[in-house]
């Protein structure tokens, strides 16, 4: 058993000298992100970070495995979700965590020197064993929760740069413009057919302009989407007139043989003098 409380004892004394000559010893010239800045709120709440995990940590020596798992999951977690750690590069997060695990384990090593003549060696051996794994662990939760939680940011904007990128524009009371712009692959063209079904529907829209001429490729499943969207429109009462189609996309529609049961044109100022809708000099 692994358990000892004075070992705890004796390393929670220690914890705030460690934490003081871990920043003190921290190679700012090498590094980024968090770990270099000047910002004195920034550097006390690193400090105050590094000094939670100190604390987090030395309770592997008074509790069980999953109380102790459990208790650290707070800090890994909000740790990982730091935006300073999150511009951080991650080997240089690593980095530390293997500097913070050759402190510890030099803390074990001078505890044993004190209580030699009644702590067997093997004990010594048995409690940095554990050390090792646990950093080891510890390093693979956080490092995991980085790449997750940066994952989710990113998905979550870009579907807010998709959604943006695809606004409904009002013309007139019941007359709208969708102008699409860029790539547009599988993911929003369905985002473009759910925003823009939900946007006329709420604007109690009857007419929608679909101008193309910002888009340079449409594959087949986008053209696909396309049609969707026309058709779908259909259903809920919008006519849909689609403009400035290039004609390497009307070739590739022909030949994919998708037909946008839609009125087109060139220009999307062709498409508002046709409708009668809006007037224009």
């Amino acid at each position: 058993m692994h358990r000892n409380k004075d070992l705890y004892l004796f390393l929670e004394q220690k914890a705030k000298e460690l934490n003081d000559r871990w920043y003190e010893q921290l190679d700012k010239s090498n590094s980024s992100g968090v770990y270099a800045s000047t910002d004195p709120e920034t550097i006390q709440n690193l400090k105050k970070q590094n000094y939670d995990f100190h604390l987090h940590f030395f309770r592997i020596f008074i509790e069980d495995k999953e109380t102790f798992n459990k208790s650290f999951e707070e800090w890994i977690i909000s740790t990982a979700r730091d935006e300073n750690h999150l511009s951080t590069p991650t080997h240089q997060i690593i980095r530390e965590f293997i500097v913070t695990r050759g402190q510890h384990l030099d803390l074990i090593n001078e505890f044993y020197n004190l209580h030699k003549d009644t702590i067997k060696p093997e004990m010594l051996d048995l409690w940095n064993r554990e050390i090792i794994t646990a950093f080891d662990q510890v390093i693979l939760k956080v490092t995991e929760e980085m790449h997750h939680y940066s994952n989710r940011k990113l998905q979550a904007q870009q579907e807010m740069i998709n959604e943006l990128s695809s606004p409904v524009i009002l013309l007139n009371d019941t007359t709208a413009l969708l102008p699409l712009v860029g790539d547009i692959d599988t993911n929003r063209a369905k985002l473009i057919l759910e925003n823009t079904l939900r946007d006329c529907t709420e604007q109690d829209v009857d007419l929608l302009f679909i101008d193309l001429s910002g888009v340079i490729i449409i594959d087949t499943m986008v053209a696909q989407q396309i049609f969707y969207l026309v058709e779908a429109l259909k259903l809920v009462g919008v006519e849909t007139v689609i403009s400035g189609m290039r004609p390497e996309i009307a070739q590739t529609a022909v030949q994919l043989g998708v037909s946008f049961n839609a009125r087109t044109t060139a220009t999307l100022t062709q498409a508002i003098r046709t409708s009668n809708r809006i007037s224009i000099k």
